[in-house]
């Protein structure tokens, strides 16, 4: 077992940029990707074009770089797929291959033989094979469709998990690093699911126990608070215009902030006791450690409200 590998086809991509007709490029990364950036940036300056590379934190493809775009032809989105049409953006997934027979370390911790199959971008190309695999064993798989922000199928994303509310299962398989996704996919469908690490070679029963322990903490603490911000993202893909709007009208003392990033001392600063978030919905849930003051979701700021109970608590999502 050779465990996984990346794949990134150069030939191609300078074929698929020539096709466009740009002669002046600029690069994207996402941070698990930005050591690519000058090997990558080198093959493209020797086949002739013009390069820039973005150095700006990059979260997702909600998260274009759209200010490079009045200095070159194209922009190079790497590791994501699209999630709107924006004009002269060349979106170039980053596939991440492992050796299907490692789902076998997964396999014991399954109890239906019908489950659903959710994944991110960088394995989706693999989801066939892992159904195909898992089918030889006695396991039906399910796979939803795609939607606007997650087009792939079976693919989730960090504010999108339409596929795995879709595939209409009870217990899930998530494929993929880290916990925060199938946490999600949990707290979005309330199935059953088992996260499998291809990486780690680790395989677990998602619990989200401990993590909404800490929300109803964190509700609580905010209940107190003398004011509230709204963070409003200024980002291509996270603008949430009504919704923040929509919550600034449920308490007298909550005030929209537009911001471009969103940092902690940028929060600390501006001197609210309580911020909402409305940008990309991991900042108030996995990033809650490095703020100064409660960061909550828009549905937490609904319960601080009273017009939602903790009982109905849901995950934010973006559609």
């Amino acid at each position: 077992m050779t465990g996984c590998m990346r794949l990134i086809d150069t030939s191609e991509l300078i074929e698929r940029v020539r096709q466009t007709g740009a002669k002046k490029v600029a690069l994207q990364f996402p941070e698990g990707l930005k050591r690519e950036a000058p090997g990558l940036a080198s093959r493209l300056k020797e086949a002739g074009f013009e390069v820039v590379v973005s150095g700006d934190p990059c979260y997702g493809a909600c998260d274009l770089a759209i200010g490079l775009l009045n200095k070159v032809d194209l922009l190079i989105h790497f590791g994501h797929s699209p999630v709107d049409g924006t004009l002269h953006v060349l979106y170039e997934p980053v596939g991440m291959n492992f050796d299907i027979p490692l789902l076998d370390l997964a396999i014991p911790f399954l109890h239906s033989k019908k489950i659903g199959i959710v994944t991110t971008i960088q394995h989706v190309a693999l989801v066939p094979a892992i159904c195909a695999y898992l089918e030889k064993k006695g396991i039906s798989c399910c796979v939803a469709g795609g939607g606007p922000r997650a087009p792939e199928n079976g693919q989730v994303l960090g504010c999108s998990y339409g596929a795995a509310r879709d595939c209409g299962c009870t217990e899930i398989l998530y494929v993929g690093t880290g916990m925060f996704h199938p946490m999600g996919v949990q707290l979005a469908t309330g199935a059953r699911v088992i996260a499998f690490d291809p990486f780690s070679r680790v395989a677990e029963v998602v619990s989200t126990e401990r993590f909404l322990r800490r929300r109803f903490a964190l509700i609580e603490k905010a209940k107190n608070a003398r004011n509230y911000g709204i963070i409003l993202s200024l980002k291509s893909g996270q603008e949430r215009w009504s919704l923040a709007k929509r919550l600034s009208h449920l308490h007298e003392h909550a005030i929209i902030v537009a911001m471009q990033e969103v940092h902690p001392d940028e929060l600390l600063n501006l001197g609210f006791s309580c911020y909402i978030n409305t940008a990309c919905p991991r900042l108030a849930y996995d990033d809650q450690e490095r703020f100064p003051v409660p960061v909550l979701s828009p549905g937490e700021f609904e319960i601080v409200c009273g017009v939602r109970n903790f009982e109905d608590y849901r995950i934010d999502e973006i559609t």
